[in-house]
């Protein structure tokens, strides 16, 4: 009976977890189960019949790390493995005398700086391919964060082979969010979506009382089948080993209550064996439930996000030019200055203030915690910068949760400035987002928990970086992730502000241009000489000299910037102004137009 077939009345357990079972089985948490396929072959069959015998009625393939960077092989070795992985799980089906569905397993191939995207998109396919030589029934892909790979590979599964029954497997932190900032709500909306996708869920990353309580606020879309798939919990270290407990009573409790939401697929990922799936399917009461439950809601999700308690985005809607500056934070404890400029700044007429997350990788204060101060100390709004640089995604929603408490309203979403090359060797950039993921992220945490007064965030503007319409793709892609508005790179070169007024023309957003007052000849000749980015024609800095006063050269510095203000004016939605030093008495010399 095909899989379809069966599920239409039955719900389904599959196995546990072949890598982590296997390591357990040699004493040896870092054995690769995968190279088993053909070094130990009847090692991984005795896995699977073990899974059978337990009563899964789905195993997977031994192949979810069969990718070339994880296992260090060619591609002739790498389709030998994955076709070895299905033969075997066929050979322990076969020996079984057990009607077993068999799951052509696919994990994330990993990502990183040195493989373009359409090397890994290649990868994915030559993967497939090994697979549906073997004329499978099945595909899951398990443990994505996104679909950014999934939906190329689904219509190209199913254009080979229309029958084949496609899982998505999705794995998620103790929040609800994958490593990518997407939420559980918005991966079965997608599923739902997306054509090809037979059904589709969650597995890994959480153990089985977060997952429920998870499943427990979601609403199942109808037409798919719902999979979860929890490790058996958290592990511990001891003696240099990652070690699960035996919990086997409580993981059955937990999938029981799992089934009883309406989930179809039921198993276990990291740190389940054979004994938490018999325990499963000894104890738990599978009958199908009406499939009504698939339509509860415990909240209402259907909101429109509002911002009109936001005073920075009220400026937008009366079309007011905005005007943002920029302070960087002190690198000391000392912020009587930062706190004087502030106070300065409100009184020349600034609407907000942005301050900078550690600009060029060099550590400040943290910029939401003197945002916030700040904020207290003049009662002027204020923006800071969050960059994906050096917090990983606890310490990012950590800090966004503190600043909405503590009245943020408006966040500036960047990738961040690299670390310094001399620093590199001791210090990492952590990266787990980029800026568009963590707007996805804001804009999920935006409706699960700031719905009456959501943050308003933006993005910046490279409006030099590549192909003009690139530059625009880019940007669109950002405001579906929900950013409002966005602050561009200095602007000094008339090419540069018609590329904005290009760009202005051709996407439906709020710019703010960057103006930055350059306060001296060396100020002038290293911002053009040592920042990338940002382009200072020679006129500029002609318009300096080495012996000039810090009078005359910030008389000069506000010249210049009045100069772009005014060519940028029919255009910009407003100003960012980047002050060198802080220098915030340049703002009494600027007429904003």
């Amino acid at each position: 009976m095909r899989i379809q077939d069966y599920l239409k009345e039955h719900k389904l357990i599959t196995d546990g977890a072949m890598g982590t079972y296997y390591a357990k089985l040699l004493n040896n948490e870092t054995a690769v189960s995968e190279y088993a396929n053909l070094t130990e072959p009847e090692v991984v069959i005795h896995i699977h019949k073990e899974y059978i015998k337990a009563g899964a009625e789905l195993i997977r393939t031994n192949s979810f790390a069969a990718n070339q960077q994880t296992l260090k092989v060619n591609k002739k070795e790498q389709k030998a493995i994955i076709q070895s992985a299905y033969k075997l799980a066929k050979q322990a089906v076969e020996e079984s005398g057990k009607e077993v569905y068999i799951a052509c397993d696919i994990g994330p191939i990993p990502e990183n700086g040195d493989r373009a995207e359409e090397e890994i998109a290649a990868e994915y396919k030559l993967i497939c391919d090994a697979f549906l030589q073997e004329k499978p029934d099945i595909f899951i892909f398990e443990t994505f964060s996104d679909f950014f790979y999934l939906k190329n590979l689904i219509a190209y599964i199913k254009e080979r082979a229309p029958e084949v029954f496609i899982i998505t497997n999705f794995t998620l932190n103790k929040n609800g969010y994958t490593g990518k900032g997407i939420s559980a709500k918005v991966l079965l909306e997608t599923i739902a979506d997306t054509e090809g996708i037979d059904a589709g869920g969650f597995n890994c990353g959480i153990g089985s009382g977060h997952m429920f309580h998870i499943l427990k606020k979601l609403r199942f879309p109808d037409g798919k089948y719902i999979v979860s798939a929890p490790n058996a919990g958290y592990p511990e270290q001891f003696k240099n080993r990652m070690i699960f407990m035996d919990n086997e009573g409580y993981f059955e409790g937990n999938m029981q209550r799992i089934v009883d939401l309406g989930v179809d697929i039921i198993g276990g990922c990291c740190g389940t064996t054979p004994d938490y799936i018999k325990k499963i399917a000894d104890n738990i009461d599978l009958k199908e439930e009406e499939r009504g439950i698939r339509f509860r809601f415990l909240e209402d999700d259907t909101k429109e996000l509002t911002y009109e308690k936001n005073d920075f985005y009220s400026l937008f809607t009366r079309n007011k030019k905005v005007v943002a500056v920029e302070l960087d934070p002190p690198f000391d404890a000392k912020d009587d200055s930062i706190i004087a400029c502030a106070h300065k700044l409100k009184a020349s007429g600034a609407h907000i203030i942005t301050m900078a997350d550690s600009p060029m990788g060099r550590s400040r204060v943290d910029s939401i915690l003197m945002s916030v101060k700040l904020m207290r100390e003049t009662g002027i709004s204020v923006m800071p910068h969050v960059c994906c640089r050096d917090k990983n995604m606890i310490a990012m929603r950590s800090g966004l949760l503190g600043a909405y408490i503590n009245g943020v309203r408006n966040i500036l979403v960047v990738t961040g400035d690299p670390i310094p090359s001399e620093q590199r060797q001791s210090t990492t950039g952590v990266f787990d987002y980029n800026s568009m993921q963590l707007m996805n992220y804001i804009n999920e945490m935006n409706r699960e928990h700031f719905l009456d007064d959501p943050i308003f965030f933006g993005g910046a503007l490279n409006y030099g970086r590549g192909p003009v319409d690139k530059v625009i793709e880019r940007m669109k892609k950002k405001i579906q992730a929900g950013a409002g508005y966005f602050m561009t790179q200095p602007i000094f070169a008339d090419e540069d502000v018609d590329r904005i007024r290009y760009i202005k023309s051709k996407v439906n957003t709020k710019i703010l241009c960057g103006i930055m007052p350059l306060v001296s000849y060396r100020n002038a000749n290293f911002i053009k000489n040592e920042i990338t980015g940002i382009h200072v024609p020679d006129w500029v800095v002609e318009r300096y000299h080495p012996d000039m006063s810090k009078e005359e050269a910030e008389r000069v510095a506000a010249l210049i910037a009045n100069e772009i203000i005014e060519k940028l004016s029919p255009f910009a939605d407003g100003y960012y102004f980047m002050l060198p030093f802080n220098r915030v008495s340049l703002m009494d010399k600027i007429v904003i137009k």
